[in-house]
Formats: C-alpha cells, sequence, structure tokens
C-alpha cells in the first residue's frame, strides 16, 4: 500500500455506555457515542480540528490551545479534545475569531523553533509543520533575538532514536505516553514557564535512564524532537504494509513502513487487537537482524561436521537432502529419521513440515519447542476445560479485579501485555503475584503487589493447594457455579484432598518458604476480590509437576467460578511468536492438528485421505527419545526448521553427543546457529518480512504476516519446505500460503472457518472459529466448558527429584530479559545488545558474601550436569538459596547446567530447578573455550576460504 499516516482522531473512544448523543457540527447533525470529545466526533465525521497536545493514543490534556472551537450559547472558546458532545450542541470549528487565535498561538511555537525544515528529518511528516499551514500561518511576528530553547544539545545515546530538545514544544505527548500506555514513567516536564522542557529520569541521558525503549514517546513525537535514526539515515517512507511481528507471543500488529525495499520503521498499528497501538523495544526496533552481515543466503552442504562447509545451488542442497533422508530410511528403517518444526515459523510452515514427516517420512517422528515449554499447558488445560488454550483474550484484563500473576515475568517476557495490566492495576484491580525472584511487578512506578509469596523453586503445586486449603476450609468457593458446570463428585474428592491438615499454609510453609498468613491472604483475596484472573508462564510449566500445577490453577479457577466471562480466566503466557500456532498445527508425535491423537481412527482417516497414504497410529518420537535414539544407533537422520536445540534444550551435553551420532543433520534457519555446529546440510531461512502467512498468539488469535520485501535467500520457508517435499516424491503444489490455510482450515475444526479472505476482511480471528462460531471466540467456556463438565483433578506435590545438598546448595532458575530473545539469535545481532550484552547470575547478598564473591567477578557454575562460568550480579531480587540468569548468550550455555529431569505427562524438560554450586573462578571455563574453539572451526565456509 502507499503511505500515509495513520489517522489520528486526537481522544481515545468514549468508555462505552451504549448511549448515543446527537449534535451539529458545522451545520452538519452528527450521532456519537455519549462522552465523546467534540475533536474526535468531528474528526469521525471528517472535518479535522487543528491539534498538537492531542493524539487519540492518550488521554486529552488540553495544553496547546490550538483546537479551540466555539459552542452555541456558550462563553470563551473550550477545547475540543476536553469538552464531551452533548445533546443539541451546535459547534462550530471555523470562525474569523478562532482563526486569529489558532495563528496566535501557531506563532508562539514557531518563534521558538528552528525553521529547518528542509533539513529536518521529520520534513513532510511533521504535525507542526503540518499544523502551520492547517492555521494558515505565514509569518511570524516575534523575532529571534531574545531568549529561546533552540541550541541545546542532542541526546544521542539511545541506540535507536535521538532526543532533540531544541525541537521540543513541550506538548507532554511523550511523557504522557510513556505514562498512560507503556506505564514506566520514565519522562517528566522538568522546570518552570518558559524554562520548562522533556527530561527522562532525573536529567540522565535515554539509555542511562528508567526508559526501556518502547517508542510510545517516538511514536506520540509531533515534531522531529524524538526521531528514528533509521528515519535520519533513509529518509521518511513512502509505503506501508500490516504484518506481525515474530518475537514474543502477545503477537503486536505493526505497520512496517518502506522506502522502496528498505525497511524505516515499524509502527504498532493502532488497529491491532492484541497490541492496541503499543510496542516493546524488540518489535519496534530490533529488527535489524534481518538484514546482518552473519545471514546465510546460500545453501551448503559437507560430509562432516569437522568439514568446512561449501555453498551449493538450491538443486543440489535439496536433492542431496531427500537423497540423504531416502538413504537412511532404507539403511535403518523408516523411523529411523523424524523433524522438528519451529515456533518461530508461520502455521502455515509448520504445518507443512509435520506433513512432510507424517506423509514423506512415513512416521511420526515430529516434534517442536512448544513441547518443551509450554506443554504442560495442552495436557492440564485439556483434562480440566477440554481444550488446550487460554480462555481470553488480552483485553479482558481490563475487567479483572484481581490478577494473580504466578511463574511470569510479563514485563520483561510480554511487555505490551504487561503495560496494559499495569494501567488496570493503576485503576485499582489487586495483584497476587507468586515467583521466586522480586520481578518488577512487585514493586515498580505506580504498581505494588498486595501480595508476594516468594516461593522456593519447584513448590508451585505445595503452594497452589495450600491456596485451595483455604479457599476449601473457609468455604470461599462458588458452590452454584461447581454444581452447574462442574462434576461435584469429582469436585468433592478434590475438596477433601485440598482440606486435609498438612496441606494448610501452615504445614506447606517449611517446603515453600512462605508465611502462612500471607498466603490465606492471598487465598482470600482471589477468591473474594471480584472477578480473577490468572496468568502464568514457563515458571509454572518447566517443572517436573508442570502439569500437575496447571491442572491446580484450573482448579482454583473452577472452584471459585472465575471461569467464562470478561476478567476472570487461565491463561498461559506464550513465549515465542508462534508457541501456540505450532501446537494448533499438529507438532507434538502423537496428535494430529487440533489436538486429535494419531490413534483416533476417524481423525486419522480424514488425514488419510486427504493426503493419499496410510499414517501411523503410534505415536513417534519426541526430542530427548530421538536424541537417546541417535546415541544407541537407530535414530539416523533429522530435519530441523528454525529451532536451536543445542542452546534452548536441557542437558546440553546430552543434545550434542545426540546430534553427532546422526549421519545427516539438516537445519533450516537464518544465521549458523549452535545446533548448525553438527549439521550436515545448512537450508537458509527467510525472516518474518519476507514472508506471506499466519501467525497465532497466546490469545489463540490467527493473524497475518504479509511480505514487505523479496526473501533475500531466493524462498520462502514454506517454499523451501515444498521442494524437499517434492524431492521425496510427495506432489505438493501450492501457490500461496493461503492454500496451505485451506488445507489446514479443511482439516482441524477449530479453524474451519480460518481463511485469508476472512483475515483480511476481520484483521484477526480466534479460535474456535468455525460454523458454531463463525466470528471467532474471544472469551471460552462461556455457557459451558468444552469437554462438558469441568473436571477438578487431585494434584498431589511431589518434590522434584533434582535436590539441594552439601555439593550443591543454591537451586537455579532461569528466565529472559527485556532486551533479548529466547537463545538471542535474533536480538543479538541488533542494538539490544546495549542493554544485555552478556548473561549475569544474579545472587544473593547473603550467598555472595559467603563465598567472597563480589559483583561482577567471574564465578563458575556447576551442577551434577556439567559446569559454565559467568559473571555475578549481586542483587535482591531472588532470595538466599536461589540464583538466577538468563539463557540469550551462546558463550555461556546456561543449559549445560540444567538436567534431564521433565515433566511427568509431557516431558516439558525442568529448566527452573537445577540444584548447583556457585564459586568464584577466573574466567570462562575450559570447556567454553573448547566449544568457542570448535564452533569456529565448524562455521568455516570454504569458499569463503578460498577467497582469502
Amino acid at each position: 500500500m502507499s503511505y500515509t499516516r495513520e489517522t489520528d482522531h486526537g481522544t481515545p473512544p468514549a468508555i462505552a455506555t451504549g448511549k448515543s448523543v446527537t449534535l451539529t457540527i458545522d451545520g452538519q447533525p452528527v450521532t456519537m457515542p455519549e462522552g465523546t470529545s467534540i475533536m474526535r466526533a468531528a474528526s469521525l465525521t471528517g472535518c479535522s480540528i487543528p491539534k498538537l497536545c492531542a493524539t487519540d493514543n492518550v488521554e486529552s490534556f488540553g495544553s496547546c490551545r490550538l483546537c479551540l472551537v466555539e459552542v452555541e450559547g456558550r462563553g470563551g472558546y473550550p477545547a475540543s479534545c476536553t469538552t464531551p458532545i452533548a445533546e443539541g450542541m451546535v459547534v462550530r470549528t471555523q470562525s474569523e475569531r478562532l482563526k486569529q487565535l489558532r495563528r496566535g498561538v501557531m506563532e508562539l511555537y514557531i518563534s521558538d523553533h528552528p525553521l529547518d525544515c528542509l533539513t529536518c528529518p521529520a520534513n513532510g511528516d511533521c504535525e507542526l509543520q503540518e499544523q502551520a499551514g492547517a492555521v494558515g500561518l505565514r509569518d511570524v511576528r516575534y523575532g529571534y533575538d531574545g531568549a529561546t530553547n533552540m541550541g541545546q544539545a542532542k541526546d544521542q545515546s539511545n541506540p535507536y532514536f535521538d532526543f532533540d530538545p531544541s525541537k521540543c514544544i513541550v506538548c507532554s505527548r511523550c511523557v504522557r505516553a510513556c505514562d498512560e500506555v507503556q506505564g514506566t514513567f520514565a519522562l517528566t516536564i522538568e522546570g518552570r514557564g518558559f524554562d520548562s522542557k522533556v527530561a527522562p529520569s532525573q536529567g540522565q541521558d535515554f539509555l542511562s535512564s528508567e526508559c526501556v525503549s518502547c517508542g510510545a514517546c517516538v511514536q506520540a513525537c509531533p515534531t522531529a524532537t524524538l526521531t528514528e535514526k533509521k528515519v535520519v539515515e533513509v529518509g521518511t517512507p513512502d509505503r506501508a504494509v500490516v504484518t506481525t511481528c515474530a518475537y514474543c507471543g502477545v503477537g503486536c500488529t505493526f505497520r512496517a513502513e518502506m522506502r522502496g525495499e528498505e525497511l524505516v520503521r515499524m509502527v504498532p498499528w493502532k488497529d491491532g487487537k492484541a497490541n492496541r497501538g503499543h510496542s516493546c523495544v524488540k518489535g519496534r526496533f530490533a529488527w535489524g537482524y534481518a538484514q546482518h552481515r552473519d545471514r546465510i543466503l546460500n545453501p551448503m552442504i559437507r560430509a562432516s561436521v569437522d568439514e568446512p562447509w561449501r555453498e551449493v545451488s538450491w538443486e543440489e542442497a535439496i536433492a542431496h537432502t531427500a537423497s540423504e533422508f531416502r538413504r537412511i530410511q532404507a539403511k535403518y528403517g523408516t523411523r529411523s529419521i523424524g523433524g522438528i518444526t519451529s515456533s518461530r515459523c508461520t502455521n502455515e510452515e509448520t504445518f507443512l513440515v509435520q506433513k512432510l514427516i507424517r506423509q514423506g517420512f512415513g512416521n511420526n517422528n515430529v516434534d517442536t519447542c512448544a513441547r518443551v515449554c509450554h506443554s504442560p499447558t495442552g495436557y492440564g488445560l485439556k483434562t480440566t476445560f477440554g481444550t488446550s488454550a487460554g480462555t481470553q483474550d488480552f483485553d479482558s484484563v481490563m475487567q479483572a479485579d484481581v490478577i494473580l500473576v504466578i511463574g511470569a515475568n510479563p514485563t520483561d517476557g510480554h511487555p505490551v501485555f504487561a503495560s496494559r495490566m499495569k494501567k488496570r492495576l493503576r485503576q485499582g484491580a489487586k495483584l497476587i503475584v507468586i515467583d521466586p525472584r522480586r520481578i518488577d511487578l512487585v514493586k515498580s512506578p505506580h504498581v505494588e503487589a498486595d501480595h508476594h509469596l516468594p516461593l522456593r523453586p519447584g513448590t508451585n503445586v505445595a503452594m497452589l493447594t495450600a491456596l485451595a486449603h483455604v479457599i476449601v476450609t473457609e468455604k470461599l468457593y462458588d458452590e452454584a457455579f461447581i454444581r452447574e458446570r462442574c462434576d461435584w463428585d469429582e469436585f468433592a474428592e478434590w475438596a477433601d484432598f485440598v482440606a486435609e491438615p498438612q496441606r494448610s499454609p501452615e504445614a506447606v510453609e517449611p517446603l515453600t518458604g512462605v508465611s502462612a498468613e500471607e498466603v490465606r491472604m492471598a487465598a482470600r483475596l482471589y477468591a473474594t476480590g471480584g472477578d480473577a484472573a490468572i496468568y502464568y508462564g514457563l515458571g509454572v510449566t518447566e517443572h517436573s509437576q508442570g502439569s500437575s500445577t496447571v491442572m491446580a490453577i484450573a482448579n482454583l479457577a473452577m472452584a471459585t467460578g472465575n471461569i467464562g466471562r470478561e476478567g476472570v480466566g487461565v491463561n498461559p503466557l506464550r513465549g515465542q511468536n508462534n508457541v501456540q500456532g505450532a501446537c494448533d498445527m499438529g507438532s507434538f508425535p502423537h496428535e494430529l492438528s487440533g489436538y486429535r491423537h494419531v490413534s483416533d481412527d476417524a481423525a486419522r482417516g480424514q488425514f488419510e485421505q486427504a493426503w493419499g497414504v496410510t499414517l501411523d497410529a503410534e505415536p513417534g518420537l519426541r526430542i530427548p527419545n530421538m536424541l537417546d535414539a541417535a546415541t544407541d544407533g537407530t535414530f539416523k537422520g533429522i530435519f530441523i526448521q528454525g529451532e536451536d536445540i543445542l542452546q534452548s534444550d536441557p542437558n546440553t551435553h546430552h543434545v550434542a553427543a545426540g546430534l553427532a551420532a546422526m549421519e545427516c543433520v539438516v537445519v533450516q534457519d537464518l544465521f549458523l546457529n549452535e545446533t548448525a555446529n553438527y549439521a550436515h546440510v545448512f537450508l537458509p531461512g527467510s525472516t518474518f518480512l519476507e514472508k506471506d502467512g499466519t501467525f497465532t498468539n497466546a490469545e489463540r488469535r490467527i493473524q497475518r504476516v504479509r511480505k514487505v520485501m523479496a526473501p533475500l535467500n531466493g524462498f520462502e520457508d514454506w517454499e523451501i519446505v515444498q521442494l524437499v517435499a517434492q524431492a521425496m516424491g510427495l506432489g505438493w503444489s501450492y501457490a500461496h500460503p493461503s492454500e496451505i490455510m485451506d488445507e489446514i482450515a479443511a482439516l482441524t475444526p477449530t479453524f474451519a472457518g480460518v481463511h485469508y479472505d476472512r483475515l483480511e476482511e476481520e484483521g484477526s480471528l480466534q479460535w474456535p472459529a468455525n460454523d458454531a462460531a463463525p466470528d471467532g471466540t474471544p472469551t471460552m467456556h462461556i455457557d459451558g466448558f468444552v469437554r462438558g463438565k469441568g473436571k477438578f483433578v487431585v494434584t498431589d506435590y511431589v518434590p522434584t527429584d533434582e535436590k539441594t545438598g552439601p555439593r550443591f546448595p543454591l537451586l537455579l532458575t532461569t528466565g529472559r530479559i527485556l532486551s533479548q530473545y529466547n537463545v538471542g539469535a535474533q536480538t543479538r545481532r541488533t542494538a539490544n545488545e546495549a542493554w544485555h550484552a552478556e548473561d549475569r547470575l544474579e545472587i544473593h547478598p547473603t550467598d555472595a558474601e559467603n563465598r567472597g564473591i563480589n559483583d561482577g567477578d567471574w564465578v563458575s557454575l556447576k551442577s551434577r550436569a556439567g559446569e559454565t562460568s559467568l559473571r555475578a550480579l549481586i542483587t535482591e531480587r531472588v532470595a538466599p538459596g536461589v540464583v538466577y540468569t538468563t539463557f540469550h548468550h551462546p558463550d555461556t550455555q546456561a543449559n549445560v547446567i540444567t538436567t534431564d529431569y521433565s515433566d511427568w505427562a509431557t516431558n516439558c524438560p525442568e529448566y527452573k530447578v537445577t540444584a548447583v554450586q556457585v564459586m568464584r573462578s577466573n574466567g570462562p571455563s575450559d570447556w567454553q573455550r573448547d566449544y568457542a574453539s570448535q564452533a569456529r572451526q565448524s562455521r568455516r565456509i570454504a569458499p569463503l576460504e578460498a577467497a582469502e
């Protein structure tokens, strides 16, 4: 599409009351919702009132005095942005007097503003310039001889945008956006009168301040005061394409604004139903990896991982891949190969990979990182509710009275949703945080948890059972809801179980380390505080009792009646952009798309008829089983799309051994990642900017991904998979991802109503979208659970096999940080490195002092599985006895430490509980140095060496 700025109606929509008001604006009758501002009402009818301080992303402010109007029967000239419409009101937006007033106001602004429009980076995209023309300003009567704010030094500290205070008109839009939209409160107006100016965090520069670089201030700025460096470098865009972010599970929609084939900026789309016009530092700015010099753009093969890579044609790479897979199966059997789908690729690409494995390889040896992080969600919620996904949309949080966050860090992992959550908390909702760390939500500007339960890692089930004990023994449960919606006998059995004295908060306090009284108060608040919603993350699922914890959460929600309406529910915060979609598409070895077991004859029959083959009715191998079979000599080949299992999966040494034992490892990715060190074929992938398709976010929202530029490697990822399938004798002939989605819809009941024309028309759809729910399903289980009656499940606490002791006295837990993403392959190749250039080990001052560790010291981190080294960060965010690190940097290889323990139901690794010892060290371990050397050796590319 050609470039046009999104329409800005000046003020947000009115809070819905169901009532309408009729008035007259410039002689035209207008009917609008009650509470709408005059400015918005005029804009919606095509009448543009001049404005500078007003923008519809933040509340009206009324400071610029440019939007004055005349209202019949009222004295003075009210600001249209702060004046609500009224029945029978007669408004004039133009008159001679209004023209004079507006020009006078504009003269004052221009008299303290540089007149360098021709060389200004915002030239042609500047609201001040635009509004000066709109009010008819032709000259300025005031000279520049007096004091001005021009000539102030630029702040260029932020890697993504510049701050030029000499161009600031002190409209406060950036300050209000930081407060109201982002909720960080990092900006303020400093000084008074003529000396007032915008300042970040007590006079610090932007990089050093509390600013999280979400871009809300840049988007709100009407001048060139806050400008993306890329706009300065390239110029203003000339076209825009709406697409979906490829980072976390929030699924923000952006306008990719282009100049020719070059991406200039990503601007959050105000019509995006997941993000509502907001963004984070990753989605807004960290897309430079798409053109990074490290990207591999030509296919490569090698006979042995000891050899350098050899660049080949696509034809040779595809033919070699198919030939190797056929050779291995002929020698070792049908089940000797398999594959891994990607939670970063589209639904269509993921669907094709599992189809390739089932139809082409003839087995069910398919797995995905979605199992490695959220498979307990699928198992637990399907068991209790009947469907393997969260119950609400993100907007629902604005109706919650009580918010319980367990095992999640939304401000770092899902920042755009966290901003909306914080807005609701500032409006008065209550907050309970269950987490070993003191995450930002526990206390940050204008947000403080009512109860923080800093439990010992691995005791989630004991904690949730203690909460249930209080609810049951104090009769705080919703009996009417339970009798109507759930199986009463199962509830009674569960209630008897949780009511036993050994499950009281007092009895489990020695296990969890949390005050019994605090647990009791939190339970009462959740049960009686109004509409209560639970949000959880990997701190719930990545445990040996992950599935039990999910079911325990579901038990709490059902017991209190907090299911089936807005403001309540059980909501998993998915990690990667398409974790939900990867699960939906049949990426598990035991399930076809739509979560139907491969042993289900009717479901399997549908696929057999559509694909013209007989499918295996036996579940295949999960990733750890594939690796075990590889070391045993029975599994010899694997196709890995968009996953770096060597860095992301537990027990790195075991992963390396399994990959090394295979005869053909095929990696399809953007970069030579850690897994590619063991690959024999590398197929260069395409970024989200170079493809069409769909992602499904954490709220089950299916959204379009649109091609912004041609793939630098020559193919979209789905086309590469199709080439492999064709080389293996499969008659695939898809011409566009929309045809793949049509096949998905035909074979997957929850996607039956999902087609590209509907997505273009609606913007997005939340599954189930079918004949029963043609417009999708924002809220699940409204009239009844998908499974019929809600199922209460007894969840007994079973301590993890991973125990602390004299050798390993501390507990390690892991997580993410705002600026980096997953294994860091994308974000480490952007300027986000400015905020997090290395993984650090958080350790409590007491534990550090006992070991003679100072802040910044190198320390060894050792477990029963392995050892690595990294630098210490002494902080009280972790409790004594607990240490914490991120896993974004391969130099650290944090998963060398994690063990093979996993969830009892799904094999989801127990990343969050590892017994460790921490001691001072002299720098990286010998293993890290050896690994780095081997990685460099493995990444040699023959043509480059020949050229040298």
